[in-house]
């Protein structure tokens, strides 16, 4: 740990985030598009391989919408996946859903991309210098900076390696699952003693694709040992993944080519998927890879001047692709926090309480409705009723289940679609009328910009003001 008296003259910027992933550079840019100084440091140079290929509308059209990529996207070639396709439970047949069922995600924001993460991260990563983030790649985070007791800026070695120590108001830590940066953070991660899965995967050309228009959905189909993600990312390269229970973790020792190729065999839907195709050898898609350790939540989110964002605070399951959904999302959370201290607004304990309290609550949807869908016993409607209950809603159940795994349980309508925005807006004002809170009124008012809608308040009773990027308290009478 290098102190504030070791680098006084040391450069300085607002906020330091550490690690370039779509959690960090969303984070940054967010911040950025204020007028603050950020910096974010990156270890590798992109672009790299990254797992996390299926995109949920929330991502797409939400966040990517705040970051001014959507044309971008739309010119990337990415796959369109306008849904899932299951073969799951106690149906023998293949299930589908579709994402323009939930109101959230209805009309031309009903789909979401499957990406090549190393094409994807740096679109976003490209996107953050142009918002006026300063980035630097290949550059290797060693240790905090701290006076008394407050993390002030970090130390990292450049692509040279010279030494630096580099000086900010927060740090922010995305740099991922393997952060050497959390021993410093204080507090534990708590690993999921449900979510214990090994996952081994490769890459395909060559494999079945589905009819239309369900041809660039994500499969997944679950067999004895697990179950398998089946995600087209181009006409002919598919993302082949076994996510092998704890008891089976034998047969993903040893060579990873057997093993994969054994789970295959067992898994007559993906073989059969596969039967005429090769798995890619060479380049950064030839190597069989393995995860394992992955589902955990750190107990802390925040301390005096750092904050951990992404795959740093928490990781669920790949199951319904909920990772980039957590990142992203938790990245707005995050700047919305920095964007109010550093204008002064709130005090930062407030700001990251709503930050923590707000993300907690999403990924406990998710991992509550995960538990429920790993019971393999039940029927598709069963799962529907189950993503119901979860959310507490009284929509029908398949409309509340593709809510949820389309990333639009928190209804926060940033990540929604404007059609329900401007839905929920009516109908929250007509609320408001009926109980003639002025108060309130003004509240649902301010919060209702062109960015978000915001009808409940999250761990401190803050709300989303109007631009979108900061909090207030909801008693607030003037629009931000």
């Amino acid at each position: 740990m290098t102190t504030a008296h070791d680098s006084q003259s040391a450069e300085s910027f607002d906020v330091i985030v550490v690690g370039g992933g779509p959690a960090g550079s969303s984070a940054a840019t967010f911040v950025a598009m204020q007028g603050h100084r950020v910096l974010l440091l990156e270890k590798e140079e992109f672009p790299r391989h990254q797992i996390g290929e299926s995109l949920l509308p929330s991502t797409v059209h939400g966040i990517c919408g705040l970051l001014g990529v959507t044309e971008e996207l739309e010119n990337a070639g990415f796959v369109k996946k306008r849904g899932g396709t299951f073969r799951w439970g106690s149906n023998t047949e293949p299930w589908s859903f579709d994402f323009a069922l939930s109101e959230k995600f209805a009309g031309p924001t009903s789909f979401a991309y499957q990406v090549e993460r190393m094409k994807f991260d740096k679109l976003l990563l490209d996107n953050a210098r142009r918002k006026g983030v300063e980035v630097r790649e290949r550059c290797a985070v060693r240790d905090v900076v701290e006076d008394d007791g407050r993390v002030c800026g970090v130390s990292y070695e450049d692509e040279h390696g010279a030494e630096h120590v580099t000086r900010a108001r927060f740090v922010v830590d995305a740099s991922g699952h393997q952060s050497r940066l959390k021993a410093h953070f204080g507090g534990q991660r708590r690993y999921s003693e449900f979510f214990r899965n090994i996952a081994l995967y490769g890459y395909f050309e060559g494999g079945r694709r589905l009819p239309a228009p369900n041809s660039g959905n994500i499969t997944c189909v679950a067999f004895d040992a697990g179950w398998f993600w089946y995600i087209p990312l181009s006409d002919t390269l598919t993302s082949v993944g076994a996510v092998v229970r704890s008891e089976c973790a034998d047969r993903v020792r040893g060579d990873r080519e057997e093993a994969l190729a054994a789970l295959i065999a067992d898994c007559p839907l993906v073989c059969d998927y596969l039967s005429g195709a090769r798995r890619v050898t060479d380049g950064p898609y030839g190597e069989i890879r393995v995860r394992k350790d992955y589902s955990y939540l750190h107990d802390a989110f925040w301390r005096p001047g750092m904050v951990l964002v992404g795959d740093a605070a928490g990781f669920i399951d790949p199951l319904f692709s909920s990772g980039v959904h957590l990142a992203t999302f938790g990245a707005l959370l995050t700047a919305r926090s920095l964007n109010t201290a550093l204008r002064g607004d709130l005090d930062e304990a407030e700001c990251f309480a709503e930050y923590e309290a707000r993300y907690r609550r999403e990924y406990q949807v998710f991992h509550d409705f995960l538990v429920t869908f790993y019971d393999v016993n039940r029927d598709e409607q069963q799962y529907f009723s189950a993503a119901r209950d979860v959310l507490r809603e009284t929509a029908p159940g398949a409309e509340a289940f593709v809510g949820l795994v389309g990333g639009g349980a928190s209804d926060d309508t940033a990540l929604t679609s404007e059609a329900h925005r401007d839905r929920r807006k009516k109908d929250l004002l007509q609320q408001s009328r009926q109980i003639h809170s002025q108060g309130q009124l003004i509240q649902l008012q301010a919060a209702f910009g062109e960015a978000v809608d915001d009808s409940a308040a999250g761990g401190d009773g803050l709300v989303v003001s109007r631009d979108g990027m900061h909090w207030q308290r909801a008693d607030a009478s003037t629009p931000v």
